[in-house]
């Protein structure tokens, strides 16, 4: 597997577990704490995958989705909910912001990068038009 992926997660721990599990797998992957983090770094990257935690401090992740999806550099991007929110219309509400999918924490690291990895082939096949 290949591929460059944000994570954007205030949690240090899900972070760093999360970053070992894709760069383990052969991603590349840059990880950052909160929204204007990742805005600084967007600058520069067009990554193929944005894992978003949605309870960020500052700018919250659904609102960062709304203005990554507003982007016309990066509007193609995917963006996954990647939340501890697990309750009922959680995920509906991940979509109406403009999530291409939605996964829950505490991450099964079994399946993790399998669900990473639909995630972006599935990008890739979109932007190729297959």
């Amino acid at each position: 597997m290949t591929g460059h992926i944000l994570i954007v997660d205030d949690n240090a721990i899900n972070l760093k577990l999360a970053t070992e599990i894709l760069r383990g797998s052969g991603y590349t992957v840059d990880g950052v704490a909160d929204a204007e983090q990742a805005q600084e770094l967007l600058r520069t990257l067009i990554p193929d995958l944005i894992l978003m935690d949605i309870a960020l401090p500052g700018m919250d992740g659904l609102s960062f989705t709304r203005i990554i999806k507003a982007s016309a550099r990066l509007s193609h991007v995917p963006v996954v909910a990647l939340t501890a929110y697990a309750m009922r219309g959680d995920d509906l509400k991940a979509a109406a912001a403009g999530c291409d999918g939605y996964i829950t924490k505490p991450i099964d690291t079994r399946k993790f990068c399998e669900q990473v990895s639909v995630m972006v082939e599935s990008a890739r096949t979109a932007r190729l038009g297959i």
